[in-house]
């Protein structure tokens, strides 16, 4: 941990000698930022150029606090101390991309952008969460009622109007696994469940809202981008049947080593260039009850390989544009979510035999609390807190130096090879 300290300072004192300047936000008119589909494949273009996402699942919560805290609610001065922490470990690990709910001040997207060169995917949860509507409290949001859609709607436009003219925002994201939303009954996650015949009938009603949200964002901000975030592949069918507008199918996905067969079955049933907007692995083994760094890096050495390798040009799939890491740093709040906010609680609370390096039958192996490529220490009275990367963090950085639209297949391979054997000899 004192060696990832004297890190973070050197690489601050390094960017202050550099004298670092913001970008030039000033030109006229807004970044064009568009998918583009063509022979070799699909890419994210911004200003005509291709972009790759290496993307991060950021977030600020101080040990101690839960879904209630808000880092935005804080004062100025302890916002700003806090993304020049972070933000400066994300843009030297590589990071160009991060991903935040709707709750984010479009100045501090601006921000973020200006000072660490980093975009900001937002993301409103369009219900996923429930949902209040002429005071009635929906704890399980029902897409097939009308003053639901229309609430939800409503808030679409909002969302749009709030961000389309704040530089830094490169893509509007809706939902957050909301199909998992249709049989859970709370936000903590549980083992992924089957379809049944009430909810295909809800999950149709669910998707033609998407897709009438994304047309209403385009309406008033055309010039990005509109993803959705989809649990794994459940429902894609209805997915290409009726989400016909939405750019990106935006996908969390948890298989452990490998997507397997992920980038074929979206690019056969729906067309659409995927984006990874969460995937990762635990820091901890379930079993022994101690860290697991280096299986964590390893699994996120070989989900990254494949996305990079469905990049566009790469011959395989080619409709992959990128992806975002879950997550930053750990989530102490994540297991109870109300109870325990001081203990870095080590209960698994699903199961995943795609993570071979805990899994056994019949147990629990998947560790909330402990997904962070940092782990976090205690806050101060501000509740600011430093960070203390683990192996994944210098695995990812390596990885996020290579650009695939700028190299060969045998080339990323090569690189992602010569990774591993760094990380053999931690």
């Amino acid at each position: 941990m004192k060696k990832a300290f004297l890190v973070y300072i050197m690489l601050l004192t390094t960017l202050t000698m550099m004298g670092q300047q913001p970008h030039d936000l000033n030109a006229p008119g807004r970044q064009e930022i568009q998918i583009v589909s063509d022979s070799t494949g699909c890419r994210l273009m911004v200003d005509g150029k291709p972009f790759f996402l290496k993307g991060m699942n950021w977030d600020y919560f101080p040990i101690g606090t839960n879904y209630a805290y808000s880092l935005w609610k804080q004062p100025d001065d302890v916002i700003q101390a806090a993304l020049d922490k972070e933000m400066l470990l994300l843009s030297e690990m590589g990071v160009n991309v991060i991903r935040q709910y709707a709750t984010i001040p479009p100045r501090w997207v601006q921000y973020i952008y200006e000072q660490y060169g980093i975009y900001t995917m937002v993301n409103h949860s369009f219900g996923r969460y429930g949902l209040v509507v002429n005071g009635i409290d929906y704890s399980n949001t029902d897409y097939c009622l009308n003053d639901v859609k229309e609430e939800l709607l409503k808030q679409a436009e909002k969302f749009a109007t709030t961000y389309k003219d704040t530089p830094g925002v490169i893509m509007y994201l809706l939902g957050n696994e909301n199909n998992y939303g249709l049989f859970w009954k709370g936000a903590e996650t549980e083992d992924i469940p089957m379809a049944d015949r009430h909810s295909v009938k809800e999950a149709r009603c669910m998707y033609e809202l998407f897709n009438e949200a994304t047309q209403r964002i385009k309406a008033i901000d055309s010039s990005r981008p509109v993803a959705i975030c989809n649990g794994d592949l459940m429902f894609l069918n209805i997915i290409a049947e009726v989400c016909k507008d939405i750019d990106v199918f935006g996908v969390n996905s948890y298989r452990g080593d490998s997507f397997d067969v992920l980038f074929r079955d979206v690019k056969e049933k729906y067309g659409k260039p995927v984006l990874f907007t969460e995937f990762g692995a635990d820091a901890l083994n379930a079993i022994t009850h101690e860290e697991a760094q280096k299986e964590q890096a390893e699994i996120l050495l070989n989900n990254w390989q494949e996305i990079y390798l469905n990049a566009a040009g790469m011959g395989l799939c080619d409709n992959c544009i990128g992806g975002f890491t879950f997550q930053f740093s750990d989530g102490w709040w994540k297991h109870g979510q109300k109870t325990n906010l001081n203990v870095h609680d080590t209960h698994a609370s699903w199961s995943n035999g795609g993570y071979k390096f805990d899994y056994i039958k019949g147990k629990n192996n998947m560790n909330e609390e402990w997904f962070g490529i940092c782990a976090k220490g205690k806050p101060d009275e501000k509740g600011l807190y430093e960070l203390y990367p683990r192996i994944a963090y210098e695995a990812l950085s390596e990885v996020h130096g290579k650009d695939p639209y700028a190299s060969t297949a045998s080339a990323i391979q090569e690189h992602f090879d010569s990774v591993r054997k760094q990380i053999a000899n931690k």
